[in-house]
This record gives structure tokens, C-alpha cells and sequence, in this order.
């Protein structure tokens, strides 16, 4: 017996929806485009060693993996070993594949090389309100450039795509795992123990100072170098200058120029946009994915009550897990579902979207009839408008109100031959 209802964790595209996609997609080509973002494609499955390669933090728990055909999956049946089933997967993100794709095309690309990829992924996560299993991931990423010009130019082209589309109150945060490190570096803590703190960290948002303070405490860390941490970070985020009183208190603990270079990408950004785009150094930013080596940077807007709207950084040892070669590497990625989400709820209407009109006639009208309707539609179309001419249902009511949830503000009702001159209207 078929199913109706989709996998789960997967969904349906509604018209209304589509359009709003299509729109928000075209703006969002048309964006970086201007900014010398070339778009290139990836495979949706790659090899099951590059999704699995430890640097894409707990997505790698969620591959979608996808088993050996013929002989090979009958070999590795055999073996009872469940690694042996499996050589490929759905990707996870886009930053994995795309620097498997940089590594195998470099010759055939400029330096440095702006990438525009626009794609579904997948992840097998627990489906919920807003979160999904297969959605689309919009990134740009910078290569071969290992100057802050690739995150001011990152920074930049994203903040002008969200305004452009009336995403309001942006602030992107930004800081540096370099910082990160000199933080517990200076706090006494072994470097081994750098990501598990890191992890506590990055839940700020949630417990705050008291819960990362408490959490630390409990996951046996010696309470010298917790109350040193601690002390550091509460005078970074009460600090009025942030860049100048972590410069005074890591003091040898953090290399060379990492915090001038992050206050100059701000500073640009401000010059840049003339003070349109808001940006902030907030120490306690952490981004999971472990492939991140300096500056990274977070999206949050007010129209998504102060939550996470994009996010990215530099990933400057990405590619040489290919080539053998270190190459910079630097990347942004916009949460396009949640845009769409919001735009969606708020009955979005996108600018300069042509009028949709329907002609709606009733069953009785003849086939010439038709063909003259269809006529008069043929040369509204030609001037740039929508216009769809559809047989009248017995519920004309409920038909109007579904196509209007696709966008129809027009309607041309023609029951008898003699409303014909109707047409006009349109």
C-alpha cells in the first residue's frame, strides 16, 4: 500500500512557499554575483571518508549513509562489520564538499577563488518545529587568500543580502579561536582539554556565566584555573573596549596581531557599509565545527528573536587534508530555511513580483470560447503578467481562496459567452 505522507524529517513545498524561495534564491544569486561570487555545483553524495574526517563536529553523527552495491555490499555482509557496508553518504554541509572540489579543480580556477554553492543537504536529526532532515544551505566561501579582506568581503556580501531581502536588526557577532584558546591558555588549562571547554562554552546562550562557571567546576577541571577563566571572560564581556583589555590580560598567551586583525574587520565593515551593517566582537562566540582554525563570525536578527540566522569562518587546513598543501579558506553560510520560515509567516509578498490574475470560466463556455480566453491571457502575458485561466469549480468560493494563498489578487468570473469583454480587464 502507497504512503502519502512524506519520510519523516522531510516535507512538501507548498506554491506559495516555492515562490517566496525562488524569490529570496534570485536575490541571493543576483547579491554575490555582484561581489565576484562565481556559482559552482557539487554532488549531493560524497565518499564516506571525507564526510567522516572528524572536522565536522556531532553532524558527522547525523550522515545519512548509503550502502555498497552488488558484490561489494554481499562482501561486506559477510564480514559482520557494519563500516564494511557502507562507502558513501549524503553530505552534511557544504563546506566539506566544496573543499574536496576546490582540491580536485584548483587548476582550472582563479586565485583566489570566490565560490558561490547553493544546495540541499541532509542530516539524520530529530526531526522538530523548524528542523528538518533534508533543507537547503546557501554558503560563499574565499580561497587561496589568507588576508582579513576575505572575511571583510564575507561579512560584507552577506549583511548586503539580508538587508536587500528586509531582514532587520542584523548583528553579526565575530571572534577568533585563536582568542578562545589564549583564553583557557592563560586560565592554566591543558590544551588537550581546549574543545571540551569550548563545548561548555558555546552553551552561554542558554546557562549564562553561573551555568558555564558551574558546568566547568563539574567536569572535574582544577578550580584555580576555572576561577582564573572565568575572571577573564567577565571582564571581557563587561569591558567597553573588549580588543584592549583582552590584549592586556592574555598578554603573551595570544599570538601576534590576531586582535588587531579582528578589530580591522570590524572597523572596515563599519567604514565599508558606512555604518549600516552592525558588527561586535563577542568573546564567548565558539561555532561547533571543529574545521574552523581563526576568525569566526555568527548572524542574529531581530526578526528572529536574537537567534542564529548564518554563521561561518576560516578554515585554513580544510583543503590541505586533500592536497597535502595548506591553503586559506574562509566561508559564510546564510540559514535560508529559517529566513523562508519567517517570510512565510509573515504573508511575504516579494518586491516587484508580477500581478497574478486568474480567469475563472464556467463549465457551459465552448472550446472557442476558451481558445479566445486563452488569447487575451497569451497577450497579458507578453506585457509581464501572470495570468491563469482555469475551468470554475461548484465551489467557486473555496477555489478563490486557495488560489489566493498562491498569490492570485485578481479574479475574472465568466459564466456566460456574453462576458467576454470582461477580458479587457485584465
Amino acid at each position: 500500500m502507497f504512503v502519502k505522507e512524506t519520510t519523516k524529517g522531510m516535507r512538501d513545498i507548498l506554491p506559495r512557499e516555492a515562490e517566496i524561495r525562488e524569490y529570496l534564491l534570485n536575490k541571493m544569486k543576483t547579491t554575490y554575483a555582484s561581489f565576484g561570487f562565481s556559482q559552482i555545483e557539487t554532488p549531493c553524495v560524497e565518499h564516506i571518508e571525507n564526510l567522516t574526517s572528524k572536522q565536522g563536529g556531532d553532524n558527522e553523527k547525523l550522515i545519512f549513509k548509503i550502502l555498497k552495491r552488488g558484490e561489494k555490499l554481499q562482501a561486506g555482509a559477510e564480514s559482520l562489520n557494519v563500516d564494511e557496508l557502507v562507502d558513501s553518504g549524503l553530505r552534511y554541509d557544504l563546506t566539506v564538499p566544496l573543499s574536496r572540489y576546490y582540491a580536485n579543480n584548483a587548476a582550472n580556477l582563479s586565485l583566489p577563488f570566490k565560490a558561490m554553492q547553493i544546495g540541499p543537504v541532509w542530516r539524520a536529526d530529530r526531526p522538530q518545529k523548524g528542523r528538518f532532515r533534508q533543507f537547503v544551505q546557501c554558503d560563499i566561501d574565499i580561497f587561496g587568500d589568507a588576508t582579513n579582506s576575505a572575511e571583510i568581503e564575507l561579512i560584507t556580501a552577506t549583511s548586503t543580502y539580508l538587508e536587500s531581502v528586509g531582514v532587520g536588526g542584523v548583528t553579526i557577532v565575530i571572534n577568533d579561536r585563536k582568542i578562545l584558546a589564549a583564553m583557557a591558555r592563560a586560565s592554566g588549562f591543558s590544551e588537550e582539554n581546549f574543545s571540551q571547554i569550548f563545548i561548555i562554552l558555546d552553551k552561554y546562550d542558554k546557562i549564562g556565566e553561573s551555568g558555564i562557571e558551574k558546568e566547568l567546576l563539574e567536569s572535574g577541571y582544577d578550580a584555580a584555573c576555572v576561577a582564573k577563566y572565568m575572571e577573564i571572560f567577565r571582564g571581557a564581556m563587561a569591558a567597553e573596549d573588549r580588543f584592549a583589555y583582552l590584549g592586556e590580560a592574555l598578554g603573551e598567551n595570544v599570538e601576534a596581531g590576531i586582535i588587531d586583525n579582528l578589530k580591522e574587520i570590524v572597523d572596515s565593515v563599519a567604514t565599508i557599509s558606512g555604518g549600516r551593517f552592525n558588527l561586535e566582537f563577542d568573546p564567548t562566540l565558539v561555532r561547533g565545527m571543529g574545521y574552523y582554525t581563526g576568525v569566526i563570525f555568527e548572524i542574529h536578527s531581530e526578526d528572529f528573536k536574537g537567534a542564529s540566522v548564518g554563521g561561518g569562518g576560516r578554515y585554513d587546513n580544510m583543503i590541505g587534508n586533500f592536497t597535502g598543501q595548506k591553503t586559506p579558506a574562509c566561508g559564510f553560510s546564510i540559514g535560508f530555511e529559517r529566513i523562508v520560515s519567517a517570510l512565510v509567516d509573515k504573508s511575504f509578498k516579494p518586491d516587484g513580483a508580477a500581478e497574478k490574475t486568474a480567469i475563472l470560466y464556467d463549465k457551459r463556455m465552448s472550446v472557442s470560447d476558451y481558445a479566445l480566453m486563452q488569447k487575451a491571457a497569451m497577450a497579458a502575458r507578453e506585457r509581464g503578467k501572470i495570468v491563469l485561466v482555469q475551468r470554475m469549480n461548484k465551489n467557486v468560493g473555496f477555489q478563490k481562496q486557495k488560489l489566493e494563498a498562491e498569490g492570485y489578487t485578481r479574479f475574472i468570473d465568466i459564466r456566460y459567452p456574453d462576458e467576454m469583454a470582461k477580458l479587457e480587464q485584465i
